[in-house]
């Protein structure tokens, strides 16, 4: 049996945007790259706050405390250990899950705004250590003089915008290859049931705290190794990493692309990003990117009550069969 026709034209529409995204570097030059790079590990991110948000039915301020924390465990792996990739994106998110597992155990006890402004607590408590533990984050200096990455044992350090663009978009595909598979399984589909209706899924056995303290992690993981994918594209990283922006703009793009759905979590975080930092820094605007970034959600919210997940684009009526007597006649 072939494959239905939505299916065919959304494996269609992957294909392509990976072909694109693999075909940039030849086209546009450092700075664009360098920002195409940046707004994949952005996206990550938005995916770990998806799957909390969308996934699980737990808005979250507090993912960039999970995202500063892969970011400085990548940058001390790097500075102090070793520079190959793979083992910092592996320690980055084994911290991160840590930290989330620690945090988490008292956060997914409450839901709604409580669960919201926990989560907020959680992101603050992050940023103010980033601030004052200088020993290990070198306070408000950040970190810096961080080495190039290598990406495995025997490969040589990615020194160009380019290479580094290539390594992020692996490392991004397969992380996000992993999460949508995720989304088929029953674990998923608990996630679902807790977030739609979490008295009925207790009240037939499930541990909805334990599903929900996994997700936590599992996101908590998510965003520590979007942390050491930042380092690995800036080399540097500093408290503001982990602060209440990161994790605004994080949550905003998942409202704008639709919650629950991946490539919308992907989807905004460019459109957010791009905003930011494109459109915010043209002369037209004075660098008014806050402002537009409050347009931005408030035409989201009206426009595009599902976010851009959304938007179905209009179809061609199909031909009307005639009658098998004017056929032949």
């Amino acid at each position: 049996m072939s494959p239905a026709p939505a299916a065919v034209r959304r494996r269609s529409a992957a294909a392509a945007v990976v072909l694109v995204l693999a075909l940039a570097p030849f086209v546009l030059g450092p700075y664009a790259i360098g920002t195409l790079s940046r707004i994949l590990v952005f996206a990550l991110l938005a995916v770990s706050v998806n799957l909390l948000t969308g996934l699980t039915g737990l808005p979250t301020l507090g993912q960039s405390a999970y995202f500063g924390v892969g970011a400085y465990t990548a940058a001390i792996v790097a500075t102090r250990l070793t520079a190959i990739g793979l083992l910092q994106l592996l320690i980055a998110a084994g911290v991160s899950a840590l930290v989330a597992v620690v945090t988490g155990w008292l956060a997914v006890r409450a839901r709604g705004v409580v669960f919201l402004m926990l989560t907020l607590a959680i992101g603050e408590i992050a940023y103010s250590a980033a601030v004052n533990w200088k020993s290990l984050t070198n306070g408000t200096d950040g970190v810096s003089g961080i080495p190039p990455v290598v990406p495995l044992p025997g490969m040589p350090a990615l020194a160009l915008d380019g290479l580094v663009y290539f390594y992020v978009l692996a490392v991004f595909l397969l992380l996000f290859a992993a999460v949508s598979r995720l989304g088929s399984t029953p674990f998923a589909l608990a996630l679902r049931g807790i977030r739609d209706n979490e008295p009925r899924m207790r009240a037939i056995g499930y541990p909805t705290r334990s599903y929900a303290l996994t997700a936590y992690c599992g996101a908590g993981a998510l965003a520590g190794a979007a942390g050491a994918l930042w380092v690995s594209v800036q080399r540097f990283v500093s408290p503001g990493d982990a602060g209440f922006e990161i994790a605004a703009l994080a949550l905003l793009a998942v409202v704008i692309g639709g919650s629950g759905s991946l490539w919308g979590a992907c989807a905004g975080a460019a459109l957010v990003w791009l905003t930011r930092d494109y459109l915010g820094n043209l002369e037209a605007v004075a660098g008014r990117g806050p402002l537009l970034l409050g347009l931005l959600f408030v035409f989201a919210v009206y426009a595009l009550p599902r976010g851009l997940a959304g938007v179905r684009l209009p179809r061609r009526p199909a031909r009307p069969v005639r009658p098998m007597d004017e056929r032949t006649t």
